[in-house]
């Protein structure tokens, strides 16, 4: 009874995190493009004339979605065109259940893991449920009974289909490297030192691996600049035909996949919850000398550099989104089949060649 609490208890602090989280990513995004565009950016909505520097606007934009119109097209196939938003939605809540955010708390002989589901198949499960977020996409232009939104599923079932493919090629030099499948385990050796004083990151271990994960990844979120199967520009993406809070659940689960992306390649490459040098019992510094700190503060300093690092690559997701042109269909294709792709397999022979020289 106990541990199902315990469970529910994470399962909604992660939610509201996730969900909070997303919110605040609307305004970061209008706030960041303001700046780069020497413009104010949203500041508009008030509670009581209180601004707080356009904070607010979250609010406002899920209140004007949920008291919007709820259209759907007269001969849409009305089940599906309700199914495709929640499909859309839903994995990208869910993948965050294997990505541990902590090591353990203890509350007197009670060890809590902070991680929601502890899979010996995290990484399996990453991606078999990062995968579904495709049958979103292509429900949402096939049931609006639109060209358009056809033409606008049929290039998202390309794309994500095809940077799957490279997005799980990228990884397997992690796996080779830290021998496990469980994302808990993989932080817990990033915690390790390289010639005794630089921590072991998959950022060190597997540069380029990070190098063609980084752009795979943001091509599976549909975000500039491969927005083409949304194409925001021209209006005519996958969910042309949607309004109200079933065009909001698209609009949130975009921001709900940068969030979990930029918690993914923290977890991966950048030693996760890890601090350097910070271990069960406090810091130990490779060149002598050793402060001891209780549990909880611990957890905490492992709490803010998790959080850290998701809030960098948020920004930086957000950065390219703003920076960079989008690419042309034929770009798109070629830089997943001809460019990442045969570098992914170069880097799984370059891994296993250094393994078998440097192993016994």
């Amino acid at each position: 009874m106990l541990e199902t609490i315990i469970i529910l208890i994470k399962v909604w602090a992660v939610l509201i995190a996730l969900v909070s989280g997303a919110a605040i990513m609307t305004w970061v995004e209008r706030k960041e493009s303001a700046v780069m565009q020497d413009r104010l950016g949203a500041n508009r909505a008030d509670i009581l004339g209180f601004r707080v520097i356009g904070l607010f606007q979250p609010l406002a934009d899920g209140l004007k979605m949920f008291f919007k119109e709820d259209f759907i097209p007269d001969r849409a196939d009305k089940f599906l065109h309700t199914l495709a938003p929640i499909l859309a939605f839903f994995p990208a809540l869910v993948t965050f259940a294997v990505i541990p955010f902590g090591d353990v708390l203890k509350i007197g002989d009670l060890v809590i893991p902070l991680q929601i589901a502890k899979l010996n198949i995290g990484y399996l499960y990453l991606l078999a449920f990062g995968g579904l977020a495709v049958y979103g996409t292509v429900l949402a232009g096939y049931s609006s009974n639109n060209k358009y939104s056809l033409l606008g599923g049929l290039r998202a079932a390309a794309q994500m289909i095809s940077y799957e493919v490279c997005l799980g090629l990228t990884l397997i030099g992690l796996i080779m490297v830290y021998s496990t499948l469980q994302l808990d385990k993989i932080v817990q050796q990033q915690g390790e030192l390289l010639f005794g004083f630089l921590p072991v990151w998959g950022i060190f271990l597997q540069p380029l691996g990070f190098l063609l994960f980084f752009p795979a990844a943001i091509a599976e979120t549909k975000r500039v600049p491969f927005d083409l199967p949304e194409g925001e520009s021209e209006i005519i993406g996958y969910y042309t035909e949607y309004s109200g809070m079933r065009f909001g659940l698209f609009y949130f689960a975009e921001f709900v996949e940068i969030i979990v992306l930029a918690a993914l390649v923290s977890t991966l490459f950048f030693g996760g919850y890890q601090v350097p040098y910070l271990y069960a019992d406090g810091f130990s510094f490779p060149w002598g000398g050793h402060w001891v700190l209780p549990n909880l503060i611990i957890v905490l300093l492992q709490l803010a550099s998790f959080g850290l690092k998701i809030a960098f690559f948020c920004w930086l997701q957000v950065l390219i989104r703003w920076t960079l042109p989008r690419f042309r269909y034929d770009q798109l294709m070629r830089l997943c089949w001809v460019g990442i792709l045969p570098l992914a397999i170069l880097n799984i022979l370059l891994t296993g060649l250094i393994l078998l020289l440097i192993k016994p």
